[in-house]
């Protein structure tokens, strides 16, 4: 049972950046493939990013290409979504989460954190 806990949402001014972070606990994090979804009010939550657990693979939403890095420290049981030119559209609560494989699909993940707002003013 994997446990994972966000931090480092806020509030920034379009243009400018945030680092996100999920910490994991409870078990083998690095066995883990790592996904970032977003959820914004009144919206379905959608994919961001993912991370195989051994960084060899990477994928990106056409919407976030170019500015959001995902990463991940598996010495440190953190991955880390890196969002620079943050844009008003990026607001939304974003949620890590592990799975045995790196899916499209949050119904493939099976374990999740429990969200932090980002909040992106124009």
């Amino acid at each position: 049972q994997v446990q994972l806990v966000e931090s480092g949402g806020g509030w920034v001014q379009a243009g400018g950046s945030l680092r996100l972070s999920c910490a994991a606990s409870g078990g083998t994090f690095s066995s883990y493939a790592m996904g970032w979804f977003r959820q914004a009010p009144g919206k379905e939550r959608q994919f961001v990013a993912a991370i195989r657990w051994s960084g060899s693979s990477i994928y990106y939403a056409d919407s976030v290409k170019g500015r959001f890095t995902i990463s991940r420290d598996n010495a440190k049981n953190t991955g880390y979504l890196q969002m620079n030119s943050l844009k008003p559209e990026d607001t939304a609560v974003y949620y890590c989460a592990a799975s045995d494989g790196i899916y499209y699909s949050d119904s493939k993940y099976d374990y999740w954190g429990q969200g932090t707002q980002v909040t992106v003013s124009s």
